[in-house]
């Protein structure tokens, strides 16, 4: 058989119903996809700057009072690491443990823990109970005091 090919005429033509849906359905779905990896990366960035943040804190806190630095010194460095991020220094809490007293006794152990609460962006507080609205980053960090270090003013 040469020629054309016979359609069945209730089928209809194939190409008919697919007329210009492709860009919606593209455009659909991209924002479906894109609004939640958006989400996720400004979450995540904001999460990972708090424990940059924190980790700086405790590091740099367990230092200073492992080299017989007040505590006042210590939280004032928790808050230069914490700013330095760009979040709130309100937000940040520094303990610190001293396995000695004074902190600064040879070969003693400081632990300084800094705790950040970070909240999470566009979250509505009336989500509040089914959502948690603050993720807690805890850092802990140990200093030794140095072995042939002075004790006390001198």
């Amino acid at each position: 058989m040469s020629g054309p090919t016979a359609r069945n005429p209730a089928l209809g033509d194939p190409a008919a119903g697919d007329e210009g849906s492709a860009a919606v359905e593209f455009l659909a779905v991209g924002v479906l996809l894109l609004v939640p990896i958006a989400y996720l990366v400004l979450t995540l960035g904001r999460v990972q700057a708090a424990a940059f943040a924190a980790g700086a804190g405790a590091a740099e806190a367990s230092r200073l009072v492992a080299t017989g630095a007040a505590v006042d010194r210590a939280g004032a460095a928790v808050v230069l690491a914490v700013t330095d991020q760009h979040l709130d220094p309100r937000a940040a809490t520094l303990d610190v443990a001293c396995s000695a007293d004074p902190c600064a006794t040879p070969e003693g152990e400081v632990a300084a823990t800094v705790r950040l609460d970070v909240e999470l962006p566009l979250v509505p507080a009336f989500l509040a109970g089914a959502v948690p609205l603050r993720v807690p980053v805890d850092v802990r960090r140990v200093a030794v005091a140095d072995r042939f270090a002075p004790v006390g003013p001198g």
